[in-house]
């Protein structure tokens, strides 16, 4: 039997909000490389998210590796996105004192 080579679909999908996800998961193409760039081999990354597939880590990984200078900009942006929700929540809700302030109400209600 010959065995002839097929092209696979991309197994990365962006949502409505441009977050690319890994196939039909909610798990995170960040996460994954986050995961992958921390030391975690693929079937580690597996066992900390079942709903993947070891293929779709894979090509995730492979993906990255082929297409580091762009696929590194979208996390670096992802990053920023982050760190500007982070801010703006800190700004509306202060988070010092939270604690203090949680433990307040808690001994109120008792």
């Amino acid at each position: 039997m010959l065995l002839v080579p097929t092209a696979e679909p991309i197994p990365l999908v962006a949502d409505a909000n441009g977050v690319i996800r890994i196939s039909t998961t909610r798990v995170t193409l960040d996460t994954v490389l986050t995961a992958f760039l921390e030391g975690a081999t693929a079937e580690e990354i597996r066992e900390q998210y079942p709903s993947l597939e070891l293929s779709d880590i894979y090509f995730a990984i492979g993906y990255y590796l082929r297409h580091q200078s762009e696929v590194d900009a979208y996390l670096m942006e992802r990053q920023r996105l982050a760190a500007e929700v982070q801010q703006e929540a800190e700004r509306r809700f202060n988070p010092v004192g939270i604690r203090d302030r949680l433990l307040a109400r808690r001994n109120q209600k008792e």
